[in-house]
């Protein structure tokens, strides 16, 4: 199993009216493959936000692999 961190993204604007990339939510995800990862980080994040869609609160998932 390889282990995945997955970062979601939201894009909001600042004060100078600019758009900020900021980060809402990191998982760890351990899965067989990046596809499985972002899934199962994309259930979490909907639980522990207590909403029914990860797109509610972000606009993109980065994924990373983790190297052991």
């Amino acid at each position: 199993m390889l282990r995945y961190l997955i970062a979601f993204h939201k894009v909001v604007s600042d004060a100078t009216g600019y758009d900020r990339c900021t980060l809402q939510r990191q998982v760890v995800v351990t899965a067989t493959s990046d596809v499985t990862a972002v899934e199962v980080a994309k259930t979490m994040f909907c639980e522990a936000a207590g909403i029914v869609d990860w797109r509610l609160r972000a606009d993109a998932c980065e994924i990373t692999e983790l190297v052991v």
